[in-house]
Formats: structure tokens, sequence, C-alpha cells
């Protein structure tokens, strides 16, 4: 009795195997006027019966491994992943794609990913929490309050979202393969407390910057943040000089950082001000909601942890600046904020070049910066300035080999109240000790 229900159980995996398979391929190829046809017509198959469900629960985490791996081959990550669900489809489209990367994971070796790679995985909370891959569509339904077609329907279209995505340039090794010239990515926010495995500086620089962030008083801000950003210089400085000779050292690397609307371009603008002020590059996939930034493994820890803050900062003035009208009453807020972080976007970078420059002068003249915050007078290191401009054409390289067609793109300022008040909240960011001077 026992084998009869065995041999049942294979032929209906056998039968629900095919059928989403089928189902899935229609809706990959189908043109958008037929899209609602296709996606009706699998999910009425998949979810009609109930008897065959559990068959199709093991049959779509089967199918996992495909889709989700398929993705890897071709540059995605999953942080990439969730965030096209997260600006393409709904809530319960996101609770299902965590869950089949969850699924395609259990192919991998723990120690299989870098650890970029299980640092997105622990941010996006990826676990196998179902009992048994049969018992999984009847969970997530459960969880969810979703009866068998609406998920059957979300899946599909889920997979179609996933199915149709183009090949990008890698920015790190997929779980399994060996590690590419560059390094990995890291995509997502970054955390507040120390991370394993990461220089002694970077964690310092990481408290001083949360802790910015979260005092109330804006002097005490300012002072934090200063601090942060003078040991992100002195950091990159010695980086450069250490990596000398070590080739493994010399090679740029790569990280995704997310960039979602509203107002995505000025967000990119000062994504990229922190980025050339460290001495990185930026390449924006707007259709994507995300920006690579190229540059030196060091180097891009600085400028993620540095953005974040400063974005942090540009929005809660930006609010803090109100709305605007004009004089017939009609609403040119989105005119104002616009203009406001494009302005506010274009100060901080001269600000950050002008800290730079400043930095680099005093490393050049044997001045360094302990961590306890007092200098020291070294010898001069007469590499600096040839090392620091190899480590730019490197990067230059790096950029044309991953993107070799860019185009650049303007953006225009419509609001001159805004850009007013943005160069304003940028003269007060918490880069400087005194109102309007960085403190090298």
């Amino acid at each position: 009795m026992g084998k009869r229900r065995q041999q049942g159980g294979d032929r209906a995996d056998g039968g629900a195997g095919p059928l989403l398979e089928q189902a899935v391929a229609a809706v990959l190829v189908a043109p958008e006027d037929r899209l609602d046809l296709a996606l009706d017509t699998g999910a009425s198959l998949l979810a009609a019966s109930v008897a065959q469900w559990p068959a199709v629960s093991r049959a779509l985490l089967g199918h996992a491994d495909t889709a989700v791996g398929r993705c890897w081959s071709a540059g995605w990550r999953p942080a990439d992943l969730v965030r096209v669900v997260r600006r393409e489809l709904k809530p319960v489209h996101l609770a299902l794609a965590v869950d089949l990367i969850a699924a395609e994971g259990r192919r991998h070796p723990a120690a299989a990913p870098d650890r970029r790679w299980l640092e997105q995985l622990r941010e996006l909370e990826v676990e196998v929490w179902w009992q048994g891959d049969e018992a999984y569509l009847a969970a997530f339904a459960h969880r969810h309050r979703l009866d068998r077609f609406a998920l059957a329907t979300a899946a599909l279209e889920l997979l179609r979202t996933w199915g149709r995505l183009p090949p990008i340039s890698p920015v790190g090794p997929a779980p399994g393969a060996g590690t590419p010239s560059g390094g990995g990515a890291r995509v997502n926010r970054p955390q507040s407390g120390p991370v394993p495995g990461e220089p002694r500086m970077l964690s310092r620089i990481r408290a001083l910057l949360a802790k910015a962030e979260s005092t109330e008083y804006p002097e005490e801000a300012e002072a934090l943040t200063a601090k942060a950003q003078q040991l992100m210089a002195q950091h990159s400085i010695d980086e450069a000089l250490l990596a000398v000779g070590v080739p493994d050292r010399n090679a740029p690397a790569a990280l995704r950082i997310g960039v979602d609307n509203p107002y995505e371009s000025p967000k990119t603008m000062l994504l990229d001000a922190v980025a050339a002020a460290n001495r990185c590059r930026v390449v924006w996939a707007k259709e994507f909601g995300f920006c690579t930034i190229v540059g030196f493994d060091g180097d891009l820890d600085g400028v993620e942890l540095l953005y974040t803050s400063l974005l942090v900062q540009a929005t809660a003035a930006m609010h803090k600046a109100g709305s605007r009208q004009h004089l017939d009453g009609a609403s040119r807020t989105k005119a104002f904020r616009q203009s406001f972080l494009v302005a506010y976007a274009a100060r901080i970078r001269e600000r950050l070049t002008a800290a730079t420059e400043q930095a680099t002068s005093d490393a050049a003249a044997g001045r360094h910066l302990r961590e306890d915050g007092t200098e020291e007078q070294l010898t001069p290191d007469e590499r600096l300035l040839p090392v620091l401009l190899a480590r730019a054409e490197a990067v230059d390289q790096e950029v044309g080999r991953m993107f070799p067609k860019l185009v650049s793109q303007r953006v225009r300022v419509s609001d001159g109240e805004g850009w007013a008040a943005g160069r304003a909240a940028a003269d007060r960011a918490a880069l400087h000790g005194r109102a309007g001077e960085i403190r090298s």
C-alpha cells in the first residue's frame, strides 16, 4: 500500500513538473496584451486540484534551482533580485522571492558564498521556514491569506519578472564559482555594528556615522561625521600604500547600491559626489534602480557608509524645508525638492573634493592621523601620489571593461529657491567642525 502511494506521488510530481514548466514558458513569451490570459490559464491549471497542490509545491521549489540559478549566472545577486521585485511587483511577490532564493540556496554549502553575499542573505532574512517542500505552498497561502489561484498567479508573475532579466556585469562570484578579479558586492544598508573580518578602522568609521545619524544635537553630529571623514581618507591612503607590490590587492572591485524614487537622479548625483571624492566611479542602471560603484575595496566601504549617512541628512533637511506653492496656489514641491537635492549633491561634491585633496596633501607631507584623532609626523612617502594615480587609472580601465557603452545624463534645475536651500543644507551637513569649514 505504501509503495503504491509512493508511486502515485511520483506520478503526481511528474505531472506537476511539466505542467509548471509549460505554464512558466507560456507566461515568459506572452506579449503584454495577452499576458493576463497566459497567467489565468497557467494559474488555473496549477491550482485546479487540491490533491495536486503538494506536487505543484515541490515542483515550484525545484524550479527555483533553475530560475534563481540562471539569475546568479547572469550576474545578479540576492539583493538585486529582491530590489527588482520590490520595484515592479507587490509585497506577496517579495515574500515569495525571498523563499525561492532560500530554496535555491540549499544547493550550496554554507561556506560557498562570499562574505558580502552572505551579508545580503542576512539582511533579507533568507531562511527555509517551511516543513517539507510539499507543504510549502499551503503554508505560504495560509500565512498570506491567499487562495490557490492567487498564489499560483503570483508565482508565475514572479518567475516571468526574473526570467526576463538580461545579463548584467557581475560584481562578485556566484555561489560555487571562482572569485573573479574585482571582488564582491555589498548593496544592503551598512550595519551600525562591527562587521566580522573588516578592518578596525572601518568598524570605527561605521560606529561614528551611526552615532552621528542618531544624535539630536547638530554640533555632536558635525564632530562625529568630521572624525569619520578624516578616518576614511586616512584609511584609503594607508590601504593604497600597503597594497604596493601585492597584485591581489591592486585590482579594483565593485558593489551595487540601490537608488530608488522619488528623486533618483539627484540621489545618484550625491552618490557620484561621494564616490568621486573617494577615487571611485559610478554607473547608474536606471531601469533596475541601482548604481554600480567601481573602486578599491576599502574605498567602496567608505563610499557606502558616507553616502548612506549624507542621504539621511539630506532627506531630513529637505523635509524640514517643507513644501512650496506657486502664486496661483499650485504645488511646486516636487520641483523644489528636485532642485534642493541637486544643489545639495553639487555642494557636497565641492566640499568632499576639497577634504580629499587636503588629506592627500597632508599624507604626502608625512602628517598622519592616529585613530584617537591626534596627529603624528612621519617621513614623507614619495610613493603616495604615483600609487594613487595608478589606482585611478586601474579604476577607469575596470569601468571600461565592465561597461564599454556609457551615456552621460544631465539633470535639470527648475526651482531657484530649492537650489539655494539645498546648497545651504549641504553647507550644514555633518562634515565640518564649524559652519562652512571642513577639518582635514
